[in-house]
């Protein structure tokens, strides 16, 4: 066997068992955090993560890496836009590009590859009517998250069943409401990783600062600080809603 040949195969079979290694391989170094997302075999993994954190492009890479070394993989991706499902492809499109040798691609269209080897990567805006007609789903990324309807997730839960395919759903805080903010405290068995922007190696304390300034305290601590914050015209917090509640006070019989 050439020799070129050789490491060719080592490096393929290097990815196929480790999608760090493919990360590196496409020039996406991972952070730790990062890596340790990539390597996880949760079935159910939640990141609350600062904006420009990178989530977006690794659950892109982990989509691509389903789709190149698991034969007959579905991976979906959702976002709430037609706009974020195109950025979202493009991130997996250029994972797949970044690739000297790939697997061959049968069918490409603005928002989907099909791949001979019987995978798919679909990306679409997250609406009933154009998701609920795919099941199977090997892995299935829900983008911005928070800004998902509860109705919408709950649709979309069950084409995991018969596939027991992976859900991983990403995003920044957006209140403290919804599926999202729900399961990120609820006892729920989720893997959950919370990386604020001070964790992110890109994002300098100079720029932190100035967006602090300009956007002031609220919106910083939910865009980069990943805290579930109230509506600032909430007349009451969800900690006193759920206070005036207590199983321990017998209600009268009137």
């Amino acid at each position: 066997m050439p020799a070129d040949l050789a490491v060719d195969l080592a490096a393929d079979l290097a990815c196929a068992l480790d999608p760090v290694a493919l990360a590196r391989r496409v020039g996406l170094p991972p952070d730790p955090w990062q890596a340790d997302f990539l390597r996880s075999t949760e079935p159910r993994i939640l990141l609350n993560c600062s904006r420009q954190s990178g989530k977006s492009t690794v659950t892109a890479l982990l989509g691509v890496h389903a789709a190149l070394y698991e034969p007959g993989a579905l991976v979906l991706l959702l976002s709430p836009s037609l706009r974020q499902s195109q950025e979202l492809f493009r991130k997996a499109l250029d994972v797949y590009r970044a690739l000297d040798k790939t697997e061959p691609v049968e069918a490409q269209s603005a928002l989907r590859l099909e791949f001979e080897n019987g995978s798919r990567i679909v990306s679409l805006p997250a609406k009933e009517p154009t998701i609920r007609g795919f099941s199977g789903v090997r892995l299935l990324a829900i983008d911005e998250a928070a800004r998902v309807p509860d109705d919408l997730y709950f649709a979309i839960r069950p084409m995991l069943a018969v596939s027991r395919g992976r859900l991983v759903a990403l995003s920044t805080p957006f209140g403290t409401r919804g599926w999202w903010y729900e399961a990120w405290r609820s006892p729920e068995p989720w893997r959950r990783f919370q990386i604020p922007a001070e964790h992110c190696p890109r994002i300098s304390a100079e720029f932190l600062a100035e967006e602090r300034r300009t956007m002031g305290d609220w919106w910083f601590r939910q865009e980069y600080g990943c805290d579930f914050l109230n509506a600032e015209t909430q007349p009451f917090t969800s900690e006193d809603i759920e206070h005036a509640f207590s199983k321990e006070i017998e209600p009268w019989d009137l």
